[in-house]
Parts: structure tokens; sequence; C-alpha cells
């Protein structure tokens, strides 16, 4: 029997308060210093500017026709939190826009793209922690990606470069300038908050000395380790392969073990964005 699908009621307030926190920005650091936007945002500014349609309706009518697309990739769940964060976030633009206030930073454009990309990120980095999207490019990259096999990634970055690029027609170069710093800060800020600030990474080391290695992690770096079963393709030797999960500091610990006992081990080092059970701490 297909369970029901559950919803939680918690995923829709802190949605909301994502979208709320980054329309606030929209509005006062976006919009009032003419600073541009990418993706189905950015398309809404522009349609501002050169038509004077207020953003708060076209991002729902942008959104609408996607809306039938997601319903096939997002299923209903994840759908239904992307309908809401969409209508959110509308609601919410045209709120702002008619609530008197005003931040005064003395016409500085960096301030503004600065406070612009922490607010975008903020407000982004929980909807996107908790389930939600605001629609727009991640539907059409989530689409490509099932159908084309290019990476979301990819279909963003080139959607934003193609929508920046269409901005031109209603800012300067500097303005732009000041919208790619506010991209950058964005970016960086909605990493920290949808991951929590988690900072952890994944070491695997292939070396003939693992067992004194493991050894010596367990032992001076307080780390379990696992044995990872391997075989070489051009040797076709059996090898253990050492998988160990560390904070950044952790990692020059083991580089300054590996450096001391076997210098030509082979070390790969990849991010981990989240590490689920007990006995794991980033401390």
């Amino acid at each position: 029997m297909v369970k029901e699908t559950k919803f939680h009621p918690i995923n829709f307030i802190m949605i909301a308060l994502g979208t709320a926190i980054y329309a606030f920005g929209f509005v006062n650091f976006n919009m009032a210093n003419h600073l541009a936007e990418g993706g189905v945002s950015g398309l809404t500014l522009i349609g501002h500017a050169l038509f004077n349609i207020n953003p708060a309706y076209s991002q729902i009518l942008l959104n609408l026709p996607l809306f039938v697309l997601g319903i096939k990739i997002f299923g209903k769940r994840g759908m239904i939190y992307t309908i809401h964060g969409t209508v959110c976030l509308s609601v919410f633009i045209w709120l702002f826009q008619r609530i008197n206030f005003s931040i005064d930073i003395s016409h500085d454009m960096l301030i503004a793209a600065l406070l612009a990309g922490i607010f975008a990120g903020i407000g982004g980095g929980l909807v996107f922690r908790f389930g939600g999207t605001t629609g727009g490019g991640d539907i059409i990259g989530r689409y490509v990606e099932q159908k084309k096999g290019i990476a979301i990634g990819q279909t963003l970055f080139m959607l934003d470069i193609l929508i920046l690029t269409l901005s031109l027609s209603y800012i300067d170069i500097q303005h732009m300038m000041y919208t790619v710093i506010a991209s950058f800060v964005f970016s960086q800020v909605v990493a920290v908050v949808q991951n929590g600030g988690y900072t952890v990474r994944g070491m695997l080391i292939i070396s003939e000395h693992h067992e004194l290695i493991a050894s010596k992690i367990m032992a001076e770096v307080d780390r379990g380790a696992t044995y990872l079963k391997a075989e070489g393709v051009y040797s076709g030797q059996d090898k253990k392969v050492i998988y160990v999960v560390l904070s950044p500091t952790q990692v020059l610990a083991v580089k300054a073990i590996l450096s001391e006992i076997d210098p030509d081990a082979f070390v790969s080092i990849i991010n981990v964005h989240e590490v689920i059970g007990s006995g794991f701490t980033s401390e």
C-alpha cells in the first residue's frame, strides 16, 4: 500500500519566512537601486523597468506554465511546496512595495549589492532547506536535466547569463557589475543557510601502509575510519581504501600524518553536504 504524502506545517512556515526575507531584499535593494537579478525574478525586473509591470504579478504569470512541467518533475509534495513558495513570494513582493519603509545606505551601490545578496541568500537558503523552491529556473533546470542529461547547474548558469544580458536593456555596465557582486554573495550565503553552516570533508586514501595510517587517524585525530574494498584496474590487485569524514582543520592533521608515513599515498578530498547517523560531530 502506497503511503499518503505527508506535509509538515513547519516547512510551509519556513518557506513563507524565506520568501518574505527574499522579497524584502528584492524590493528594497534590487528594485530600489536598479540591480538586476537572474532567473524569473530577473525577467520580472525587466518587465517592470520596460513596461511598468508589477513583479508581484509577473512572478505568478511567468511561473504558471512552468507549474505544468513541475508536476511531472517534483512530484505532489515538491510541487505543492513550490507553488506555496511562488505564491508567497509574489504576495510579499506586493506587500513590501506598499509599506513605506526605506533603508538609508547613502546611495552606496556596494552596500546595496551586498545587502541584496545577503537577504536573497538567507531567504533562498531557507526556502531550499525546507524543501521548497520559488519555481522558475529550478523547474526548467530539472526538466532539461531529465530530458537532455544536462546538469541543472549548467542550465541555471546559462539562463542567468541570458537574463542578465537582457537586463542591459535597462541598466548600465556599472549596475551590472554590482549585480554580479550581489549574485556572488547570494551563492555563498544560500549555501551556508541551506547546509546550516555545515562544513565537512570526506577523504579517500589509497596506500600500502593503510593499517598504520588508519590507526594514526584514530589515535591522533580521534576519528573513526572505514575500509572500502577496491581493485586496481591496471594491476588487478585488491586494495583497501580508507574513508574518513573530517572537519576542515582535521584534514590538515591527516595530511601531516600522510606526509610522515606515505608521501606518495593517493588522496581524494570531497565535500560532504551532510552526515546522518551517530558518532560524528564537526567539532
